[in-house]
């Protein structure tokens, strides 16, 4: 989880000042914590309130309701402001930027595919919000348990029909802002395939542009499973910028369930 998290507050400096290079510094004093940390902690609060039967949405609402000036979309906003809002037919990349905690808390394919459509549901109840949710979850899964990058992929394309064979060169040029399931998470899982290492998965994914701090949030994820941790170079600073209450769900989650497993 501390990938995704690492992913979100490195891009967070980017989403609105796009870059389209992988040169650029790790860290800034506007580095910051956004939506995506908040809603991935949440997640995992939720797992380890009740692991049994988790309730996402309850534990989106309390967080939201801790750091209601983390960037959320507006309709989310209104939903989690809402006391008892139904789910609201998004497919934005918000369900897959927030699903990498249900890789950790089971193992079983099924169980965390339906774990991840149950995380996402709670808002993100459309088809293709449900799909990159899944999509993601199971990179993430399958990164862990030891698989290698061309099973990741093909499990990936077969199961969820992404592209995952477009070079992000070839991406890269003409990308624009997008932040649909569809639209982002693809091209977040390719810079994971691209990467050698978590900080390459990172700055690949902030280089193609668009929506920065959650298509390096979905690429650090997946990174830190199949890295097998994120560096420290990495972790200090990010942690260093996390309230203390988020970064102490943070770290019980880490201790409960562990990376790599």
């Amino acid at each position: 989880m501390l990938g995704a998290i690492a992913g979100d507050v490195i891009g967070s400096v980017f989403e609105w000042h796009n870059v389209k290079t992988t040169e650029f510094p790790l860290f800034s004093p506007d580095s910051t914590f956004t939506d995506d940390s908040v809603l991935t902690v949440a997640t995992a609060a939720a797992i380890l309130e009740r692991p049994a039967a988790p309730d996402y949405a309850a534990a989106y609402r309390d967080l939201f309701r801790r750091y209601p000036d983390a960037g959320y979309g507006p309709r989310f906003r209104h939903w989690a402001a809402t006391h008892g809002a139904p789910p609201y037919r998004s497919y934005g990349n918000g369900s897959a930027m927030r699903v990498s905690p249900v890789a950790y808390a089971w193992d079983g394919v099924t169980t965390v595919l339906e774990a991840a459509r149950a995380s996402a549901a709670a808002t993100h109840d459309h088809p293709e919000g449900i799909r990159g949710a899944q999509a993601t979850a199971l990179a993430v899964l399958l990164a862990r348990q030891g698989a290698g990058k061309a099973h990741i992929c093909a499990e990936i394309e077969g199961r969820f029909g992404y592209d995952l064979g477009i070079p992000l060169a070839a991406i890269r040029p003409s990308y624009a802002f997008d932040v649909t399931c569809q639209g982002s998470v693809p091209q977040a899982l390719r810079a994971f395939l691209e990467a050698e290492g978590f900080e390459e998965a990172v700055r690949l994914a902030i280089s193609i542009g668009g929506d920065s701090d959650t298509i390096a949030c979905i690429a650090g994820a997946v990174a830190e499973a199949f890295f097998e941790g994120v560096p420290e170079a990495i972790r200090d600073p990010v942690v260093a910028r996390l309230p203390p209450h988020l970064a102490l769900l943070a770290t019980q989650f880490r201790e409960r369930f562990p990376c790599p497993a």
